[in-house]
């Protein structure tokens, strides 16, 4: 496995709506959201135990919408946003109707899968018992369950899972009882928890958590059978200290230290005592990544991944005595974004990140020799997970004409199985574009990367264009499925680009590095050099340009309206920051010393300076296109006051700016609902400033 940093996750975003999938691979340090003050959060107040039919909550009356307008949810406060017709739901229609599945993994005994994916509002677990089988729903609560997972051993009669609330990512373990559907909580029901791992007798959970300080990922370790069971293992320093696994004897748990997503460190834990111990060498001038780990059936040596060998991470064998690194994917020139070691010991799984486009690898773990591997379609691959008895190996496959799905492979007989096939609306996925890989020169002659969406050719003369930009900034934009995008591509025949600005992951860690510090607005110029890409297409219109972007891609497209307000026609910020000072200030606790390490540390005068210099908010009489703004109030991440600020500075300057705020939402919007209304409310706003005056096709 990778640090949940370095996974394939499935934000949304960049997209119109959370609804599918999309094609960016987001890390760790990713920046979307935040609070609706300007003050530091506190920690939100205690989960009660879930209920199966929560109460309706009491609503105010209200007037009744016309009939002709797609009414505002309860849930949603908007600010500038014309009424939005009822014309737009029904010709969006089916394309918001899509869904996606993900894989948790298995059963400890039987070969059945539990999934993520949704009926109704929100993702929720199900379990499926045979591919292509009923998706038979376990969880039933109005927020997303973020993960849930099985012992991997006994008889499977109880799973956990985690959950937020209204997306403030203070995640609370639970423990389900599938023979009476009680759910029993694990955790403190106030702090940030992860899901953390089990041991191989699925008896003991280690997990972090930061009820101890509010910024610090401490270890805990509980009997999930026995609540009263938990207690500290050990105190840390920092909010980046994430379980990787234990030992096959219990003794040892592996745990990664992520600084940065250039610099992270592995260490062993006594599981009774909590001393720890350095695996991983001491840091030295040149940061190294070491992500994630597997014990070995012997319990000798760790499975791993780290670029201490040069520009990628790289799959590497780990011996825990002598410290001897063997190369086990050398030969690949591109990173290692995950792996999987089967429980026996002798199959590894690995997924290698080519141009955005991953790759299956199938290692015999005992001689580190390559297996042959099936054909899979380009994609992005994730959530690799190997059956308790070894053999199937699940993972999750998203393409460019396929939303998320889940897969099986029988290692041994080389046969796929799809246990999933999530609806697209009715809509032929056929009909989806794929994208073309483009490349474009920036400003110091460096290369950058994206992904080009051509409209279909029924669509003649120059089209308009919308740039999505990729949150993080510490991710990258991937051959996935675009979800309601297509609707973009399809009815509206609008282009859409994808950029890979220098930041992004998958390109070497020199890439990554080239935006750090006071080297911020190098990315906003790769958007410049975009745009002078775009000018020399022959079926683009350069005078038809929105930008878009969520997250740090929020950023971007708040410094793109400011440094290139004469060569966009608009944009759409989600939850993106609009001034790094107070962004550093109000962000969680447990994840400034993290954006401290990417941004700088706005506590040194010198930077302060810098970084209010940059900020877009300092700059806001630079914005003079009309800006369409997103945020969720329970971010913890980008605070909402983030949003509020731009806006209220547009609103001042008479700069045409709309606001949509989810009271029930964090780092973007989870809640179909929410996102229906985000979705017609972004076409108003494409229709009214990129796509006005233009003849109906």
């Amino acid at each position: 496995m990778l640090h949940p940093s370095r996974r394939s996750p499935a934000l949304a975003l960049l997209l119109l709506s959370a609804a599918c999938a999309p094609p960016a691979a987001p890390k760790k340090g990713a920046d979307a959201g935040a609070p609706a003050s300007a003050a530091p959060v506190a920690a939100p107040a205690p989960d009660a135990p879930p209920a199966a039919t929560p109460a309706p909550e009491a609503v105010a009356p209200a007037t009744p919408p016309a009939p002709d307008v797609v009414p505002l949810p309860d849930s949603l406060v908007a600010r500038g946003i014309p009424p939005v017709p009822k014309a737009i739901a029904e010709a969006v229609g089916a394309y918001s109707e899509m869904r996606t599945a993900v894989d948790l993994g298995w059963h400890p005994r039987e070969r059945w899968l539990l999934i993520s994916t949704r009926f109704a509002d929100t993702n929720q677990v199900h379990e499926v018992r045979a591919p292509g089988g009923a998706r038979r729903q376990l969880t039933f609560f109005p927020d997303k369950v973020v993960n849930a997972t099985y012992p991997p051993a006994g008889d499977g009669d109880y799973l956990l899972f985690s959950k937020d609330r209204g997306g403030n990512e203070f995640a609370q373990n639970w423990r389900l009882d599938l023979a009476t559907g009680r759910v029993t909580l694990l955790t403190d029901g106030a702090s940030k928890n992860t899901l953390g791992a089990f041991d191989d007798e699925g008896k003991r959970l280690v997990y972090t958590s930061t009820r101890r300080s509010g910024k610090d990922t401490d270890l805990y370790v509980v009997d999930p059978r026995r609540p009263e069971s938990d207690r500290l293992l050990a105190a840390v320093d920092g909010g980046g200290w994430q379980v990787a696994a234990w030992s096959p004897d219990g003794g040892t748990i592996l745990v990664e230290e992520y600084v940065s997503v250039n610099s992270s460190h592995l260490w062993l834990f006594d599981a009774v005592s909590g001393e720890r111990h350095r695996l991983t060498p001491e840091p030295g001038a040149t940061p190294v990544a070491w992500s994630g780990g597997e014990f070995t059936a012997d319990g000798k040596a760790v499975i791993t991944a780290t670029d201490v060998a040069g520009e990628y991470s790289q799959l590497v064998r780990l011996d825990l005595h002598s410290r001897a690194l063997t190369p086990i994917s050398g030969a690949i020139p591109w990173d290692v974004e995950g792996f999987a070691l089967s429980r026996d010991g002798r199959s590894l799984a690995a997924l290698t990140n080519e141009d955005g486009i991953s790759r299956l690898h199938l290692y015999d773990a005992l001689t580190l020799r390559e297996a042959r591997t099936p054909a899979l379609p380009d994609g992005v691959i994730g959530g690799l997970a190997w059956h308790p008895q070894g053999r199937h190996l699940a993972f999750t496959v998203s393409s460019a004409r396929s939303p998320s799905d889940v897969w099986s492979l029988d290692t041994r007989s080389g046969a796929l199985d799809r246990w999933t096939e999530s609806e697209t609306g009715g809509l032929p996925v056929a009909d989806f574009a794929e994208p073309a890989l483009i490349r474009w020169k920036s400003f110091d002659g460096r290369e950058i990367p994206g992904f080009y969406y051509r409209p279909p050719a029924r669509f003649t003369g120059k089209r308009p264009v919308v740039v999505i930009i990729h949150g993080g900034p510490e991710g990258q934009s991937r051959v996935g499925f675009i979800g309601r995008n297509n609707y973009l591509l399809g009815e509206l025949g609008v282009a859409l680009i994808y950029p890979n600005v220098r930041g992004s992951t998958g390109y070497g860690k020199t890439y990554v590095a080239l935006d750090n510090g006071q080297k911020r607005e190098d990315s906003v110029q790769d958007i410049g050099a975009l745009l002078d890409w775009i000018a020399a297409q022959p079926d683009l219109d350069p005078e038809r340009v929105m930008i878009m972007g969520g997250s740090y891609g929020g950023y971007m497209t708040l410094a793109t309206s400011v440094r290139y307000a004469d060569r966009i026609r608009c944009a759409v910020d989600i939850v993106g920051i609009s001034n790094f000072v107070t962004f550093l200030e109000n962000t969680e606790a447990y994840r400034r010393d993290l954006r401290r390490v990417e941004y700088g540390d706005e506590r040194d005068p010198a930077m302060r300076e810098f970084l209010n210099t940059i900020s877009p908010l300092t700059r806001a009489d630079a914005i003079k296109k009309p800006l369409f703004v997103i945020q969720g109030k329970n971010d913890p991440r980008v605070p909402a006051s983030e949003a509020e600020q731009i806006v209220r500075t547009l609103e001042e300057r008479g700069t045409p700016v709309w606001y949509l705020e989810g009271k029930d939402e964090g780092h973007g919007f989870a809640k179909k609902r929410n996102q229906d209304y985000q979705m017609y409310a972004t076409i108003l706003f494409m229709q009214r400033y990129l796509l006005d005056g233009m003849a109906a096709e």
